[in-house]
């Protein structure tokens, strides 16, 4: 009978436990970093093993320079890889569409409700420049004569 052969990792493709990303893994020396764009399953090292590289990430170059293989991303994530928020926001950077929906918000919205009601009246009137009646007489306030 001959021998099957089953490979020791599963194909991140086909399994459903496996959970796809789209990053950024550093390379580079010290206070001069570059990136690489890859994909890799979200359980492995920032440093580990990737599936593939899609493109670089430049940031200490003048200008910023960004390479990013559209196309594959585009594969990647019908695949079911999800990009990480930096990656998403680089790629709505570069015109990769569909994007949006994968960069998280920062900020929370205020909802109008909760906003005082003196927040949108305007300003009321500045208080006058006048000079306090300590100062008016030549004493300074924290001066003390003895």
């Amino acid at each position: 009978m001959p021998f099957a052969y089953t490979p020791l990792t599963p194909d991140p493709i086909r399994s459903a436990s496996s959970m796809l990303r789209i990053r950024l893994q550093r390379t580079g020396t010290t206070n001069n970093p570059s990136y690489r764009i890859v994909v890799a399953q979200s359980s492995d090292a920032a440093k580990g093993r990737h599936l593939e590289i899609l493109g670089h990430f430049l940031p200490a170059g003048k200008p910023v320079k960004v390479e990013v293989d559209a196309e594959r991303v585009t594969h990647w994530i019908s695949v079911g890889a999800i990009p990480t928020d930096t990656m998403a926001r680089l790629l709505v950077k570069q015109g990769v569409k569909g994007m949006e929906k994968y960069v998280k918000r920062y900020t929370k919205k205020r909802s109008k409700k909760a906003q005082p009601e003196g927040a949108t009246a305007p300003a009321a009137e500045k208080p006058s420049a006048e000079v306090p009646a300590s100062q008016a007489d030549g004493k300074e306030g924290g001066d003390t004569a003895k």
